[in-house]
């Protein structure tokens, strides 16, 4: 039955913690589930959870430490001392103990690796830890199977046994040779059933190995497991030596921070922001946008006041501003979305992009032909065929250049490795806001003075 988290068994909980009784939380907390240990203790302070956490095995330590969400975990590890940070890295595989370093200043990482007493452990976080966290080598974790191509099945199998101990979950064996270059992949129903005198030469498999460069982007780690379908790639470095393996999961929680980051930037927002945040640190990180909304405002403001003669002369024309600014904004936003959801997939060939604008310019034409049509006859309506001439020639005309604008400027921003995430949200609707106020007024002026 699925656990259901309730305020009563809260209440309760809190109460059987400071009646210190350890029967009663080990048969209904430490007996869930480990996803449903933490949410249990995101409910608590940090010295309820930490009484409630030690009653755990070590090994579910750790599960319940990556299960909490990214605000409580720190502020968990904040009341850790170094000593007790310490023990708990020994307990996470490589890469989840590297994330979680990190974090830390450089004089507070030195202290929990010197007092971590599984040196094979504090080895590979300092390793992890040399690499960026934007590219494979700072994705990867150490933790893997492997045995060499002349072993015999029996001396594999126990040292499979013993390399088991520190994997949580097996994937694949990963064949070397005594130099640790990757030759291949080995079938563990292979091994299972080989005599114990077979040499893994005669059982592994050589033919296309996928691996993955250290300082490939976890963008193409992504797409590559997804071209493979395949749940753990091995890393290698520039020759070609085992150094450690990516994870779907690891891949997944990597795409799942970078569509936050993504969105947070499409909507203004210019720094990852936490539950816990204060108002001012809400506050600064959307300010810089929230200044490029107000530019935006001043420079239509002022494009509006160039033409106030004639506005006031045909006063219809101030009817559709609103129309024609929140038009382009909206097929600016789509065209760019289109074309970041690309680059996001890792279309980078010119032959993908060329095809993708020629796309969004037919769609800009079409659409920009179908709701000119529909706006000449309202804007004839209400103001003459004079202001459906110029509405409607305004609005196609906006239509196109916003889907270029669209379409361009996330391609332009990547091309300068800046996040063309940046090309949504307030940036291309501000910018279009402007340009389409100018378009519409200028249209205007030509058309109205052809009339006249």
């Amino acid at each position: 039955m699925q656990f259901q988290l309730t305020k009563n068994f809260i209440g309760t909980l809190k109460q059987k913690i400071e009646a210190k009784d350890r029967e009663w939380i080990l048969q209904n907390v430490i007996e869930l589930h480990h996803a449903d240990i933490a949410d249990v203790l995101e409910e608590l302070s940090n010295d309820e959870a930490k009484y409630v956490y030690y009653l755990s095995d070590e090994d579910v330590q750790a599960d319940i430490l990556m299960d909490l969400q990214d605000e409580s975990r720190d502020r968990f590890i904040e009341s850790l001392s170094t000593k007790e940070l310490a023990n708990q890295m020994e307990h996470l595989d490589s890469d989840d103990a590297a994330d979680i370093l990190g974090e830390l200043s450089e004089e507070e990482i030195q202290e929990v690796i010197s007092q971590m007493q599984d040196d094979s452990a504090a080895e590979d976080i300092v390793d992890l830890l040399n690499y960026d966290e934007d590219i494979a080598g700072g994705l990867m974790q150490k933790e893997f199977l492997k045995v060499e191509l002349d072993w015999p099945v029996n001396r594999a199998l126990k040292q499979l046994r013993r390399q088991a101990e520190e994997v949580e979950r097996v994937y694949n064996i990963f064949v070397t040779d005594e130099f640790d270059h990757l030759l291949g992949v080995l079938s563990l129903k292979r091994l299972l059933i080989a005599n114990s005198s077979t040499k893994i030469a005669e059982l592994y498999n050589s033919k296309n190995i996928i691996s993955v460069k250290t300082s490939e982007t976890p963008e193409q780690v992504a797409l590559l497991m997804e071209k493979y379908n395949l749940v753990s790639v091995p890393v290698v470095d520039y020759q070609n030596k085992l150094v450690g393996r990516i994870t779907l999961d690891d891949v997944v929680d990597f795409l799942k921070e970078e569509a936050d980051k993504d969105f947070q930037l499409a909507t203004g927002i210019s720094e990852p922001m936490q539950s816990d945040a204060t108002i001012w640190e809400i506050a600064k990180a959307r300010l810089p946008w929230l200044v490029v909304g107000l530019a935006g405002g001043i420079l239509g403001a002022k494009v509006i006041s160039g033409f106030e003669v004639s506005i006031a002369n045909i006063p219809e024309l101030a009817f559709f501003i609103p129309l024609i600014t929140a038009m382009g904004g909206n097929v600016g936003v789509q065209s760019s979305a289109i074309v970041v959801q690309s680059l996001a997939r890792g279309e980078q060939q010119i032959g993908s992009i060329l095809s993708k604008i020629w796309k969004e310019t037919l769609v800009g034409l079409l659409n920009g032909v179908l709701l000119s049509l529909l706006i000449f006859g309202i804007a004839t309506v209400f103001g003459g065929l004079g202001l459906g001439l110029v509405v409607s020639i305004s609005l196609f005309t906006v239509i196109i250049v916003a889907a270029i604008f669209g379409t361009f400027i996330p391609l332009v921003l990547n091309k300068y490795n800046i996040d063309p995430a940046l090309a949504t949200g307030p940036f291309i609707t501000t910018m279009n806001d402007v340009v389409g106020l100018f378009i519409y007024f200028s249209i205007g002026l030509i058309i109205f003075s052809m009339m006249a």
